[in-house]
């Protein structure tokens, strides 16, 4: 949802509170909004007001669950889920569980919870892919493979799902091969357009140490598909290891507007200014991401944080 179709949803469900003040439903409804523009405190009050009249409301938990998600409190989401699912079996609560232990690392347990969906809804794309994406962390590639051309028979023009597939068949030959095979599919007029194989291919030249190659693939793939965030971001890093610091620091501001709770993001866009000898400049940006993102936390930590070693280095110049 664009920004300003924001704005305008929460008018019409503030218009409708005006009329119904306790209606749980456009309550969650609010508090999901709010979530979705990072407005997590506002989020939280909401959801937990809800939930202070009806402590088990599937809604109101599973809102609660993505905000202790967003802020990486695995467990607390987990739990949260989990209670949503007791009232409300639903298989997006299930899905959500899933995601939660496999981002704590609980691969086994994941994919147990994706089974109990994957068992009556054999054709489930997003339990599918999210079987395939675990089993991948697991370093399960041969059963990653099946996933995805499982999912490739149900839905052949997914596009990462066909990029999937190609790097999988690709991992145990020769890195040459691979590239030079990608870089004919790349050329390939079914294929110039395809964000996932350019960034495929991308990847594989980073792997082989060609930086500057890999750097104008992701630009590539950045181009076809600008809303990915994850090529954008990749350009950055790949600017960053050839020391060019105003490429990188151009790709990674872009994304970290977009994105501020990326860390590794803003680790690398300050020290891409700190080598520039221009620490004010990444102090502006954090300044200004703030003011559309007021309610992140680690961004005012580390305005706190720049603050203070600008003024220690000020006072060590004097």
């Amino acid at each position: 949802m664009e920004k300003g179709k924001y704005g305008e949803a929460e008018e019409e469900i503030q218009e409708a509170l005006q009329e119904a003040p306790d209606h749980p439903m456009l309550k969650t409804t609010l508090a999901d909004l709010y979530r979705r523009q990072g407005r997590l405190s506002e989020a939280r009050i909401l959801a937990e007001e809800i939930l202070a009249h009806d402590p088990q409301h599937p809604q109101a938990l599973c809102v609660l669950g993505d905000i202790f998600f967003k802020q990486r409190s695995l467990g607390e989401a987990l739990e949260c889920y989990r209670q949503a699912s007791n009232r409300d079996p639903r298989p997006h609560l299930i899905l959500r569980a899933a995601r939660a232990l496999k981002e704590m690392r609980n691969f086994s347990e994941a994919l147990q919870e994706l089974e109990k969906v994957l068992v009556v809804q054999r054709q489930n794309i997003s339990f599918l892919k999210e079987k395939a994406l675990i089993l991948n962390r697991m370093k399960k590639f041969d059963e990653a493979l099946d996933s995805y051309e499982r999912i490739k028979e149900i839905q052949p023009d997914d596009r990462f799902v066909q990029k999937e597939i190609l790097r999988l068949r690709s991992r145990t030959r020769p890195g040459p091969q691979v590239l030079k095979e990608l870089q004919a599919v790349v050329g390939m007029p079914s294929k110039k357009g395809d964000a996932q194989v350019h960034g495929l291919l991308a990847q594989k030249l980073k792997d082989a140490g060609l930086v500057r190659e890999a750097a104008a693939e992701y630009r590539a793939a950045s181009t076809l598909e600008p809303d990915n965030l994850y090529f954008l971001k990749q350009q950055g890093f790949c600017h960053y290891r050839l020391k060019k610091y105003d490429e990188a620091i151009q790709c990674l501001a872009e994304a970290f507007r977009k994105d501020p709770s990326d860390y590794v993001v803003r680790k690398t866009l300050q020290t891409s200014y700190e080598a520039q000898g221009n620490l004010r400049g990444f102090l502006d940006l954090v300044e200004e991401t703030f003011g559309h993102h007021p309610h992140s936390k680690p961004l005012l930590g580390t305005i706190k944080k720049v603050r203070n070693k600008l003024n220690l280095k000020a006072s060590q110049d004097l």
